[in-house]
């Protein structure tokens, strides 16, 4: 069964910085592009950032771009997610998910295009 397992969420102050994994197992990681999404309560999930297959592209959110980072390691089978200048609207429950659809598709920000999601992780900035 694969697993999506995310990690490095907390409480942090306005201003502040987090980075956030996502560790998959028993995926063929390297043929799936990686996005992040996140949820506030009483809101939809929203994208937030995408990686493709091998790292050479990615795609945030304009609300996110500029202060936060996708990258991955494909030896290690894990997306990571480098949140720097957090503001107390980026407090959501972050969720790593796995796209099995090419990147050129362009089907990177829809929710449905991803098959595999990890539990999620609590972000919540003071401020």
């Amino acid at each position: 069964q694969v697993q999506l397992v995310e990690s490095g969420g907390g409480l942090v102050q306005a201003g502040g910085s987090l980075r956030l994994s996502c560790a998959a197992s028993r995926l063929t990681f390297s043929i799936y592009s990686m996005g992040w999404f996140r949820q506030a309560p009483g809101k939809e999930r929203e994208f937030v950032a995408a990686i493709s297959r091998l790292g050479s592209y990615t795609f945030y959110a304009n609300s996110v771009k500029g202060r936060f980072t996708i990258s991955r390691d494909n030896a290690k089978s894990t997306v990571y997610f480098q949140m720097n200048s957090l503001k107390s609207e980026d407090t959501a429950v972050y969720y790593c998910a796995a796209n099995p659809q090419a990147w050129y598709s362009g089907s990177y920000t829809n929710v449905n295009a991803y098959d595999y999601w990890g539990q999620g992780t609590q972000v919540t900035v003071s401020s």
